[in-house]
């Protein structure tokens, strides 16, 4: 069987490999900005295209009234800012120029685009030849349907984000979360139609592109739901407000970029669904000065870790038969520090913890620690127990430093956690187990999946116990035999040329 690995290939692979070329020594940030600000100035611009010309066979004189476009979602682009404008001017040494100014023009129209578009592209830093190869690139995208264009360009954005987070590393987790992690949150929770969807730690907004992704797959339509986000630094902002549009999800990230614990930009919000990815384990988020937050329902979050913080204040912003999925590194699952496991048994007293998933370590680019997804419940379909999954053996390995899911993968832990929601699911040693409050209790409300599925049963292969223990002995015994052979050889060959050890 063919393995579908979530990673794309093809058409994205052909702009990254040849936009690398872009790369020189300009810093991967800066970098990152190039790309995704052309991608998105494609798609806008083809959109406007489109429409303009629907306009004008309509014949009615409205192919220059901006609210001809506005009212069916897409972006009014000022005619200096048009694609075939700058495709004419992609071998010139103008080309950076006429890139920001058009940049610039399209913010001026676009109220919602305000200081969100890069304009770095007259820097002295980019090479203006490259840079105008890349331009033809994107001209010569076959741009001839409106939803396969947008799902190429949409793709192609995803795949480029997926890139820069594996090349710069650590600081690529702060933007981006692994698709098969939040394609997996997403098949869980099975978001629907004009569902309000909430991610308070938004990045680029990954969650929001699959969740519409899932309601239209399941519905026909795109963009259905209610989007609400919020995202602290300022470039990814602005990644996700740009991914948004490609994507024609209309979403609401408030005016600018904003701490969630300091300044909720949605504090009347109650959301159907909520998905998030949030810092692991912040430390230093303030907590001295939230002492009294009407957020903290279950305990004051520790200064240290912001995990039960983050948990806490998606409580609050959850509707009466809302659901959470979220990641959090594992020691939420056990911590005892400065009232985590307080907080922690209160969460579980309340019947809100419907499951909980291990995960496989390198799923992502930016952490190799263990991390485990969390599923909150407000209304519970199975009142009083947890569903707890090991997927620790699930997956495999792309390439010597990460690890995914098959699509085969997230539909067995989808189908896992709607088997249990049934009634109908059977535990299976090794990988799930339903427990109830008691049993959880008895762990000392330590939620660690692996204290309740057991160790995975394995087949009685007939081999007599003691016969099985003499021949694995003997052999070990051979293996030791060879290793003081082996050391011998190697003590003497160092010492022939005067090494002794």
């Amino acid at each position: 069987m063919a393995v579908n690995n979530n990673a794309n290939i093809g058409f994205e692979k052909q702009i990254w490999d040849a936009a690398c070329v872009l790369w020189g020594h300009i810093p991967a940030a800066e970098y990152r900005k190039v790309i995704i600000g052309l991608i998105f100035l494609r798609y806008i611009s083809s959109a406007f295209k489109k429409r303009y010309k629907e306009l004008v066979d309509e014949g009615d004189g409205f192919e220059n009234d901006r609210d001809a476009y506005i009212e069916n979602n897409i972006f009014f682009v000022p005619e200096d800012a048009r694609w075939d404008k700058i495709s004419l001017a992609a071998h010139t040494p103008e080309i950076g120029a006429v890139i920001d100014e058009a940049m610039r023009a399209i913010e001026k129209e676009n109220s919602t685009l305000k200081n969100v578009l890069p304009k770095n592209y007259a820097s002295s830093d980019l090479d203006k030849r490259v840079l105008g190869d890349v331009v033809d690139l994107f001209t010569n995208m076959d741009m001839g349907d409106t939803e396969e264009s947008k799902d190429l360009l949409g793709r192609t954005y995803e795949y480029c984000i997926a890139q820069f987070a594996a090349y710069e590393g650590v600081k690529g987790g702060e933007f981006y979360t692994p698709s098969s992690i939040v394609k997996t949150i997403v098949a869980i929770l099975k978001p629907f139609k004009n569902c309000r969807v909430y991610d308070p730690c938004c990045g680029s907004g990954g969650m929001f592109v699959q969740s519409a992704k899932f309601i239209q797959a399941h519905s026909g339509t795109r963009g259905e739901m209610a989007v609400y986000g919020q995202e602290s630094n300022a470039d990814t902002w602005k990644m996700a407000k740009m991914n948004m549009a490609i994507r024609g999800i209309d979403a609401n990230f408030g005016s600018y970029q904003a701490d969630t614990f300091f300044n909720d930009l949605h504090p009347t919000l109650k959301a159907d669904f909520i998905m998030a990815n949030p810092p692991f384990n912040l430390s230093n988020w303030g907590a001295d000065k939230l002492k009294e937050d009407k957020r903290w329902k279950y305990g004051i979050p520790p200064a240290g870790n912001a995990n039960y913080a983050w948990i806490q204040h998606m409580i609050h912003h959850l509707a009466k038969n809302g659901k959470i999925g979220l990641v959090l590194a594992n020691g939420a699952l056990s911590s005892q520090n400065s009232g985590e496991g307080e907080i922690r048994k209160k969460i579980i007293q309340d019947d809100l913890i419907e499951g909980i998933v291990a995960l496989p370590t390198q799923l992502f680019y930016s952490v190799t620690i263990p991390v485990t997804l969390w599923f909150i419940s407000e209304n519970k379909k199975q009142k009083g127990k947890t569903l707890f999954i090991d997927a620790r053996k699930m997956g495999y390995m792309v390439d010597r430093k990460h690890r995914d899911f098959t699509d085969d993968d997230i539909q067995k832990l989808a189908d896992t956690f709607e088997a249990f929601q049934n009634g109908t699911l059977e535990d299976v040693k090794g990988f799930c187990a339903v427990c109830d409050f008691q049993e959880i209790e008895k762990q000392d409300f330590i939620l660690t999946p692996g204290r309740y599925v057991g160790i995975e049963e394995t087949p009685d292969d007939g081999e007599p116990f003691e016969e099985k223990m003499g021949r694995l002995t003997s052999e070990l015994s051979e293996m030791f035999a060879k290793s003081h052979t082996l050391e011998d050889e190697i003590r003497k060959n160092l010492g022939a040329i005067g090494y002794e050890i």
